[in-house]
């Protein structure tokens, strides 16, 4: 329970009140965010699909989609991928990179990767629902649990803290290499049973979608490891957004 409540409380706004703030929670909470992901995306694909059902067309029910995750993180998540931005595009050392991404601004690199990033969730999204209402509910909750499946690995052992306080520190390097394969291997198999309700081949896609988001976000992670010596809650931020992304496009792309 204090990892659901880890979880939830700090990537979501439903109302779980964190009772314990250590490192032990902290790795039981990560390996809860696939779910905490799961939630936000049925809850995305409900109001998506409800809006096409009311003859919305597929345009605003994705548009729909796209603004629940951001409005049940308030943004968090979008705001650390703008400021991830910033700090990568200063080509300026890690200290000074740091202190760019801890202002509350927001410069052109984040802006233009903000708008770039939602315009290709719409457009997937818009594919997803010109498909099926049901493609489109299953790739937005596809995505958004894949998502926070990466966060998962984002703070597996091996990978540092940029900083000494914030999220970055407390969940840095707290989930067991083994921990983070079983989540992985159990989401997958869920992706894939989910999938078999369509077809085979979309059980499939599924997959490969999944590991594609796992892959960007790797490299990404990998990226800002170098860049910053470690990772920040504005990097899980980046993190999650990127993995959304690939995994929606990549089914858009099937």
């Amino acid at each position: 329970m204090d990892g659901l409540r880890f979880a939830f409380g700090t990537l979501t706004v439903f109302p779980a009140r964190i009772t314990r703030w250590d490192r032990d929670a902290a790795r039981a909470g990560m390996l809860c965010a696939p779910l905490a992901g799961l939630v936000v995306g049925v809850c995305a694909a409900g109001l998506g699909s409800a809006f096409l059902a009311l003859d919305s067309g597929p345009l605003l029910a994705a548009v729909v989609t796209a603004a629940v995750p951001a409005a049940l993180t308030r943004g968090l998540h979008l705001d650390g991928l703008a400021d991830t931005a910033d700090g990568l595009g200063s080509a300026k050392p890690a200290e000074d990179a740091l202190r760019i991404m801890k202002q509350s601004d927001v410069g052109p690199f984040g802006v233009i990767v903000l708008l770039l990033v939602l315009l290709a969730q719409v457009a997937a999204l818009y594919e997803l629902y010109g498909e099926s209402w049901a493609h489109g509910a299953a790739g937005a909750a596809l995505a958004a649990t894949v998502a926070r499946l990466a966060l998962t690995h984002a703070s597996r052992h091996g990978v540092p803290a940029a900083r000494p306080e914030g999220l970055g520190a407390i969940v840095a390097a707290t989930v067991p290499v083994r921990s983070a394969t079983f989540t992985t291997a159990a989401v997958l198999v869920l992706l894939a049973a989910t999938g078999l309700l369509f077809s085979p081949y979309d059980a499939v896609h599924n997959v490969l979608a999944a590991g594609a988001a796992l892959g960007a976000a790797a490299a990404l992670l990998r990226r800002c490891v170098r860049r910053f010596g470690g990772v920040t809650g504005d990097v899980f931020g980046a993190v999650e957004e990127t993995a959304a992304t690939t995994a929606l496009v990549a089914l858009a792309l099937g």
